[in-house]
């Protein structure tokens, strides 16, 4: 039986997206490694397509995490990763009776949140404490 962790990623997944993936990742790199509240801001004022299906998507993974008992305060960007997708292949007509060829390309979008873990500050006390178990088991 597996027991369930406390830190376990939130994620939320995109798929089909019909947008080249290329500039979808324009915006991604701008809110990768971000906290959520700062991330969510920036994509509202935004003057790209993809600010708002990454700030939906943003969203949803932040109710994910709502779900497993974690404050949105404490999460940020850990991996926002930008795949390809399907490439629909269209045909344009062109001169002479020939036709060109036209990709319309989709893209993969995937969101993984993380807690922000606070440093713990060991203080002279526990340093101490340690030292002493250290010593008692040389001793045996």
């Amino acid at each position: 039986m597996r027991v369930p962790q406390r830190n376990k990623k939130m994620k939320a997944f995109l798929k089909n997206y019909r947008q080249s993936p290329r500039k979808v990742r324009l915006v991604a790199n701008l809110v990768k490694g971000k906290n959520v509240s700062g991330a969510i801001a920036e994509l509202d004022f935004l003057a790209k397509r993809a600010g708002a299906p990454i700030k939906k998507l943003l969203l949803s993974a932040v109710a994910n995490a709502k779900n497993q008992g974690i404050e949105a305060d404490n999460l940020f960007i850990k991996e926002l990763r930008v795949d390809k997708g399907i490439v629909m292949k269209r045909i344009m007509p062109a001169a002479m009776g020939t036709a060109h060829r036209i990709n319309k390309r989709t893209s993969h979008v995937e969101v993984v949140l993380a807690e922000k873990v606070a440093p713990v500050k060991s203080s002279k006390a526990t340093k101490e404490i340690k030292i002493k178990k250290a010593d008692k088991t040389k001793t045996k």
